[in-house]
């Protein structure tokens, strides 16, 4: 068998040049994004959300049940010259905490194939289309749970 290297057959080494960027810590916790008001707009922006879309309502926690943790995460969302587009903050349950059939049956991850990806590009380029990229907000994929999950 004939390998590229074997063929001499090499990808060029790609460097980057960094430029001075804003300084924004990539892990912030909850404590420090709370007291910063762009951090705390994007918290409330996503707890808005859930409350508009009513993904969950308040409940005492049976005996029988264990809460499944949460917790906050934080990314900044950068633009191609690499400043800052937006602070996105993400409300996630904690899954090394759940109980497989107690507190969910399936696990479910939705990913887009590179075959689908690549299809899309090649209908824009033959049909002279624009192409945008959009980012939304928030998404709930798959509708409502029929599993009872209690969250802390």
């Amino acid at each position: 068998m004939i390998t590229r290297s074997k063929a001499n057959i090499f990808k060029p080494k790609a460097y980057l040049l960094h430029k001075k960027v804003a300084k924004i810590p990539k892990h912030v916790t909850v404590f420090k994004a709370l007291k910063d008001i762009g951090w705390r707009a994007a918290v409330q922006a996503e707890y808005s959300a859930m409350l508009d879309n009513g993904t969950w309502e308040l409940q005492a926690l049976p005996l029988s049940r264990k809460l499944v943790g949460c917790k906050w995460m934080f990314k900044v969302k950068r633009k191609p010259d690499d400043s800052v587009e937006r602070l996105k903050a993400r409300l996630v349950a904690k899954g090394y905490s759940h109980n497989a059939g107690c507190d969910f049956r399936e696990t479910y991850s939705p990913v887009v194939r590179s075959s689908t990806i690549k299809t899309v590009l090649a209908t824009t380029v033959e049909k002279k289309w624009t192409l945008r990229q959009i980012d939304i907000n928030i998404t709930f994929l798959d509708g409502e749970l029929t599993e009872e999950i209690y969250m802390s």
